[in-house]
């Protein structure tokens, strides 16, 4: 059996590959699940808060143009503009129109915004140990990291 490109994308795929496939996305969805649950319950932080947290406490000056802040967690702008009025009327961000960006808007991380996404991502990161980390031996996590990256060369999305 070759393990040529094109000579994969000819024919389906077999029971085994469907079986692994499902499991991968059975497993991948409790996981995310999970970590939701555990986020919510322990910070009072949703995912969204989180991803959107996380994007500003990384940037420059923590502040993103709206239509960057968007694109870097993977929503669409109209979703991200009623999400962050819910963000900015519980004091966790500020948004601000920037002159030099012919009035666009900038979103920042308030004090109170990097207080909560530093309380949440300990309990966050302590949840990624127990619920990823301490399952998988460290032959496992490395092939997991390169089974990741071969995933996202295939999605063309160099992560």
């Amino acid at each position: 059996m070759s393990n040529h490109p094109r000579e994969h994308a000819r024919r389906s795929p077999n029971r085994t590959e469907l079986a692994v496939w499902r499991e991968y996305i059975e497993t991948a969805g409790a996981l995310q699940r999970a970590l939701a649950s555990g986020l919510q319950s322990s910070s009072g932080v949703s995912p969204g808060d989180y991803g959107v947290l996380l994007a500003l406490s990384e940037a420059a000056d923590h502040r993103l143009r709206s239509s960057v802040l968007a694109e870097v967690i993977g929503w669409e702008r109209s979703r991200l503009s009623h999400h962050l009025g819910r963000m900015e009327a519980r004091g966790l961000i500020r948004r601000r129109r920037s002159d030099a960006d012919n009035g666009g808007a900038a979103v920042e991380l308030t004090d109170d915004g990097a207080r909560k996404f530093r309380s949440a991502s300990v309990s966050h990161l302590r949840l990624i140990r127990e619920l990823f980390i301490d399952a998988l031996t460290a032959a496992e996590i490395d092939n997991a990291g390169k089974i990741a990256a071969s995933l996202r060369r295939q999605l063309g999305d160099g992560g």
